[in-house]
């Protein structure tokens, strides 16, 4: 039964298989500067390369440049190429020397804004009759229908992204008014479920702020709470609504940006410690950017490990 993209996808792979005859479709994401199979269909009797096959698996990353698939959105080679080695773009592409490719077929997957998400493509290591090039209508019919299904079911990703921070707000931390520590494990779960289906990126924040303890024994709770109120003003001032700041517990804050690529971490980093700078509040933090075949769970304890190793650096420093 097709009821969602991803079935979607499978079947749309299984049909031009057995129509086109090409050896490993691929549905495929584009996210910085990556490229991200999400769905595979290969052909009986050569799946992996034990049997001849190319062994490709979900979650397998090159980079974009290195790909037909660029060069196809670009442009610089077409849609449908019997023989890859007779177009000048496709000659000497990276991508081969790990996929050999004697044929490509493309076509690009968007948004419904129109924006690039990804390709559905199909490669095999041998040349194919000229005759291929006929089936370029076909390709393209089914590379519109799938970004129909995809653009309704990210648009749909939206509103359910609204209706997680709706389940999380039951989960409020009294003093700061952050979600807590179960409300933040809620959506990272959720947010997981989305990077794993569609390839989003997503970055996440560990932060302790410094001298909490101190604060309380020196200048009273009250002081030691106006400390945490800030940084989570200062925290929430600089995300978007889609994004989450969470207060998992006394001097604990993490952040969840989604869709967030290398550059908008950065940029994120950034923000974060002008923010904390003119609040007055000092902490260590680290970052992480979510990759293929790391889940979000295991990206936080890399934001954790490096938050970690940032405070121990500021104890040496003082």
């Amino acid at each position: 039964m097709i009821n969602d993209f991803a079935a979607a996808a499978q079947a749309t792979m299984a049909h031009l298989r057995r129509r086109l005859g090409l050896q490993l479709w691929m549905v495929t994401r584009t996210e910085g500067d990556d490229w991200i199979v999400l769905h595979v269909d290969e052909a009986d009797g050569a799946q992996g390369k034990e049997h001849g096959g190319y062994g490709v698996k979900p979650g397998l990353s090159l980079p974009w440049t290195d790909t037909f698939c660029s060069r196809m959105v670009l442009g610089h080679g077409p849609g449908v190429a019997p023989a890859t080695a007779d177009v000048p773009a496709y000659a000497h592409v990276p991508m081969a020397d790990k996929l050999p490719t004697g044929a490509y077929v493309g076509v690009p997957l968007r948004r419904s804004d129109g924006s690039l998400f990804g390709t559905l493509c199909g490669i095999d290591p041998r040349a194919q009759p000229d005759a291929l090039r006929d089936e370029l209508d076909t390709l393209n019919l089914m590379g519109e229908l799938l970004s129909k299904i995809l653009g309704a079911e990210l648009d749909a990703g939206a509103e359910s992204r609204r209706a997680d921070r709706v389940d999380a707000d039951a989960t409020r931390d009294p003093l700061t008014g952050l979600v807590n520590r179960r409300g933040w494990e809620l959506l990272v779960e959720r947010e997981e479920e989305r990077c794993s289906r569609y390839g989003h990126s997503a970055c996440v924040v560990s932060l302790d702020v410094d001298d909490l303890q101190f604060t309380n024994d020196t200048q009273g709770t009250a002081a030691g709470d106006s400390l945490l109120i800030r940084t989570a003003r200062a925290l929430e001032s600089v995300t978007r609504g889609t994004d989450t700041v969470a207060r998992l517990g006394g001097d604990e804050f993490a952040m969840l940006m989604v869709e967030c690529d290398y550059f908008d971490a950065q940029a994120l980093l950034l923000r974060v410690q002008e923010a904390l700078a003119a609040a007055d509040v000092r902490a260590a933090l680290g970052m992480a950017l979510r990759k293929p075949g790391y889940d979000l769970e295991e990206t936080f304890a890399m934001a954790d490990a490096e938050m970690g190793r940032a405070k121990q650096s500021r104890k040496v420093l003082n």
